[in-house]
């Protein structure tokens, strides 16, 4: 693996950006005419606040982090979103939102014609953003998570703890309000993890809410954070 480089986050990400604040009431949601797999789900995410979501396979936890993303809308309940009720706001101000929030899907979808520098600099290309402002932070970054080697190499060629690494950077580069990952250490070493834990730390010391899916007991054994267990579709939060 490449030798992982000091990354100074601090330097990185500019502070003083309004903080997020999510709220869920009662939230249920179904597909078609099948049984709930979410029900009567009430919780905060409040500002600068760090959390795991967790539970068995099959619990609804994916299903969760796409309500939290504004993919999908419930069947019932209420969910605010940065102040503004989601039921209320026009379909096209959601993808305007949706920036505010960044996210680290488990099947990674990453565009494989785009190179690993590429696909991490695609939020910002997207928005305009000239390649100087950027290219020294993209370049930063990537060898932060060990990825320095691996700048101009394409998905097909990396492993799927590589392309892990690239679906995080790619996440953290639009520099979200909250951050929702998705089994994230799931194809990474136990050193790995723990420097990418450190990231997602540092992250929410600056600012971010982060909310990490996760089986990995050990990694949630790591820090005192708050523990988010869905069982069955019902909502448990230890503090």
């Amino acid at each position: 693996m490449t030798p992982v480089a000091e990354f100074n986050l601090t330097e990185f990400r500019s502070i003083g950006r309004d903080d997020a604040l999510i709220h869920f009431e009662n939230v249920g949601l179904r597909y078609g005419m099948g049984p709930e797999i979410l029900r009567d789900v009430t919780f905060d995410i409040p500002k600068r606040s760090f959390q795991f979501l967790t539970g068995p396979s099959g619990a609804g936890k994916t299903t969760l982090l796409r309500l939290l993303f504004m993919s999908l809308q419930p069947t019932r309940g209420l969910i605010t979103m940065f102040g503004r009720d989601l039921s209320q706001i026009p379909r096209n101000e959601l993808p305007m939102l949706r920036r505010r929030v960044g996210i680290v899907f488990q099947d990674f979808r990453l565009l494989e014609h785009l190179t690993t520098y590429e696909n991490v600099a695609l939020p910002l290309r997207v928005r305009g953003k000239e390649e100087s402002t950027y290219q020294k932070d993209v370049i930063e970054l990537l060898k932060w998570v060990g990825l320095g080697e691996r700048i101009n190499v394409l998905p097909p060629v990396l492993s799927g703890g590589e392309k892990q690494r690239v679906a995080i950077a790619r996440a953290l580069m639009d520099q979200p309000e909250i951050l929702l990952a998705d089994e994230p250490t799931g194809n990474v070493d136990p050193p790995m993890a723990r420097r990418l834990l450190n990231l997602f730390l540092e992250l929410n010391r600056l600012g971010t809410a982060v909310v990490i899916a996760t089986h990995d007991l050990a990694l949630m054994d790591q820090i005192d954070a708050r523990r988010m267990i869905l069982t069955e579709g019902r909502l448990d939060i230890y503090e």
